[in-house]
């Protein structure tokens, strides 16, 4: 698990939001459960370039921090899914908001990075 280095500033209500997304995949994470539950391998699918232990570890930190859910179930081979939780979704809007706003600015990236190959992702 983490540990911070540095204490979180309690006394600032931005600080303590992006203490619980401010990694590369969380938001993420939270916007494709935002659908429906997914299992690890099918998070593991959608996000190719996150590496299985990053993103297990963020999984991980998402349900001790109460924003995901994750179910196991008494099976063999034992299979568990992980679902956004009440909490989860109150963050929905901010993500929502930051789509928009980036979507707004494609070109600022495009001249940052390049432009973008289309997703060829459906949703």
């Amino acid at each position: 698990m983490y540990e911070r280095k540095l204490p979180v500033d309690l006394e600032c209500p931005l600080r303590l939001t992006m203490s619980l997304i401010n990694s590369k995949w969380k938001s993420c994470i939270l916007d494709e459960l935002r659908h429906h539950a997914l299992r690890p391998s099918e998070l593991h699918r959608i996000f190719p370039e996150a590496t299985p232990r990053v993103l297990d570890l963020q999984l991980k930190e998402l349900v001790e921090d109460g924003l995901v859910r994750k179910t196991i179930y008494a099976e063999l081979p034992p299979r568990s899914e992980y679902a956004i939780t009440p909490l989860g979704e109150t963050l929905i809007p901010i993500i929502d908001a930051m789509i928009e706003w980036g979507t707004r600015n494609a070109e600022l990236f495009e001249r940052k990075y390049g432009k973008r190959e289309p997703a060829d992702r459906t949703e």
